[in-house]
């Protein structure tokens, strides 16, 4: 029986490369994590790398917005918002950050096994 393997940070949402319908789960998550404008792109739909290229930048992005709203978050809010609101603000920033910085990994994890990588599983 054949063993796959998943590294760290993989999703759970896509199966291991090359477990049955693989690709499959990783289309279908790439599209759940993209704007939903991206289903509507032809060459995403047909060209599963070409869609995780899309979604690796699409997450970049937001991670670029998230640090650019933790920097701008005090200065911006406290006009607008009590201390204990613009904290929270800046707590949900941090949240997210940790987020898409998870994401990232696993859609760069994705991404390469796309094209062609594999994982060993290590002791």
């Amino acid at each position: 029986m054949p063993t796959y393997v998943a590294p760290p940070g993989w999703p759970r949402e896509v199966r291991p490369p090359d477990a049955p319908d693989w690709e499959r789960t990783a289309i279908n998550w790439l599209f759940d994590i993209s704007p939903p404008e991206y289903r509507a792109h032809v060459v995403l739909r047909r060209h599963v790398v070409v869609l995780a290229r899309f979604a690796v930048l699409q997450v970049e992005a937001q991670q670029a917005a998230c640090r650019r709203g933790l920097s701008e978050a005090r200065a911006e809010l406290r006009d607008v918002a009590d201390l204990d609101t613009v904290e929270a603000a800046v707590q949900t920033w941090q949240a997210e950050e940790a987020r898409l910085l998870a994401l990232r990994r696993a859609v760069g994890l994705v991404e390469e096994a796309l094209r062609g990588r594999r994982f060993v599983a290590r002791l």
